[in-house]
């Protein structure tokens, strides 16, 4: 049976493989910000942010690239780079116009169609900014308005932006999405070319307007005055303007006093670094959207590793899936996603080695003991699970012997030791709970300062 996908999922699998066969600097430069736009007849597309990105990977990433593609598509492939901006335009549909067509949507790359309500996860880090982007798209002009959510990069803000223009769209809205950067660019080159006529009924003329990081016009005092006066034509005829930023209006230095003003006269809302039952639940949402095979057991691993950001827990799924079929595993396990974020999520060369101490200390730290419950012959069920994950962390960390180990443990003989490291090695197969609070143990001992602070 053949697998159907779509550009946008082939490219990201693509870009799992890529992360692999590039060195970071290099990916980070040139792939991070791509995105599948269509395959159609053997010809892929990506969207690239600049001419000079284009450039450089037809000339010194092409084969590569269509090599990792064709090994995914199972069939050769012509890749082609398209840069987002040059396609970037307004979409009409109000009243009696034409809604548009394919044709249409093709040419607006940076309307993803996977951004789109239906496909964002809720948790409580993002229930706010959720619900009001749901109320604007749905009324826009009549709430909210300006709606303006802000958080760090990789949270979602894009995707709540961009899935407000969706939903209006579906609703016969004329709806523009741009990025403050080609804001910025597009302006300038009106301003060259004696098109500020034209620039301006683009802009001022549509029923939502949504921005992307706006902090982008920070200092920049030409665009903030510019805008400023497009802010307030569309509000003042109540028409919807939604932007994103990587931080609160009252943290913009903007020479444009009164347009900071403007930003907070609406819905201040904030993105949060999601917890792990949200993390969870978005990697198993990205694993079904790519039809991937991978147990909760893997995807629990990734998301007790991963906590910075949605794309990071992303391409993080893309990369141990990308490493699974680079080493033609058929299973993908634990051990595996491991070694496939060994370089993501390693220890730092510099950390001081593990310890028996450090490894007692961190796991009283995390049951809420004291080292000497452990080397006591207290046997409550909390104190002896406690010294148990003691033994298997000791064992599986460090090279100590079952003896050493049960000296450092208040004198057990090492049978004793060698039950405990059995017990909880099968029991955090079959435990999540146990197995979560072990992983996250292990994770503080992998940091420069051992956890001491987390």
């Amino acid at each position: 049976m053949t697998e159907v996908r779509s550009a946008p999922q082939i490219w990201e699998t693509a870009l799992g493989e890529l992360q692999i066969q590039v060195n970071k600097p290099n990916y980070r430069t040139w792939l991070s910000k791509t995105i599948g736009l269509s395959f159609q007849d053997s010809q892929f597309i990506v969207g690239v942010p600049s001419t000079f990105i284009a450039e450089y990977l037809d000339k010194n990433q092409r084969s590569l690239i269509e090599k990792v593609l064709t090994g995914i598509i199972h069939h050769e492939v012509q890749i082609h780079f398209q840069v987002n901006g040059l396609k970037q335009s307004s979409i009409s549909g109000r009243g009696g116009r034409e809604k548009p067509g394919p044709a249409q949507q093709a040419s607006l790359p940076l309307l993803n169609s996977r951004y789109t309500f239906d496909s964002f996860v809720v948790g409580s880090s993002n229930q706010l900014a959720f619900t009001a982007a749901q109320k604007v798209a749905l009324n826009p002009g009549s709430s909210y308005n300006p709606l303006f959510i802000y958080g760090e990069a990789g949270l979602g803000k894009t995707h709540l932006l961009q899935a407000i223009g969706h939903t209006a769209l579906a609703n016969n809205a004329k709806v523009l999405y741009v990025r403050a950067e080609e804001y910025t660019n597009q302006l300038l080159n009106s301003l060259r070319e004696k098109t500020t006529e034209e620039f301006r009924n683009r802009y001022r003329s549509v029923d939502l307007l949504l921005v992307d990081d706006v902090q982008f016009f920070s200092g920049k005092t030409q665009t903030e005055e510019n805008f400023f006066h497009t802010f307030d034509e569309l509000h003042n005829s109540n028409h919807q303007i939604a932007v994103t930023c990587d931080r609160p209006p009252k943290s913009l230095s903007f020479h444009q006093e009164r347009l900071r003003s403007r930003f907070e006269g609406g819905l201040v809302t904030d993105i949060q670094t999601p917890d792990f039952e949200t993390r969870l639940s978005i990697l198993q949402d990205k694993a079904k959207l790519n039809e991937a095979d991978v147990s909760d057991d893997v995807l629990e691993l990734i998301a007790l590793q991963i906590q910075q950001s949605i794309r990071a827990l992303e391409g993080s799924l893309n990369r141990v899936i990308a490493y699974a079929k680079l080493i033609r595993s058929s299973v993908l396990t634990p051990e595996l996603a491991v070694q496939a974020l060994k370089d993501i999520t390693g220890n730092d060369s510099k950390t001081a080695p593990v310890t028996p101490r450090l490894i007692t200390e961190a796991v009283v730290n995390s049951f809420q003991l004291t080292p000497s419950d452990l080397r006591s012959r207290k046997r409550d069920e909390i104190t002896a699970l406690a010294r148990q994950v003691a033994m298997y962390l000791i064992r599986q960390e460090t090279d100590s012997s079952l003896a050493e180990i049960g000296r450092e443990l208040g004198g057990r003989t090492p049978a004793t030791v060698s039950h405990a490291y059995q017990k909880i090695a099968g029991d955090i197969t079959n435990n999540p709970s146990l197995r979560r609070k072990v992983f996250q143990i292990q994770r503080k001992l992998s940091g420069p300062s051992h956890g001491k602070n987390c």
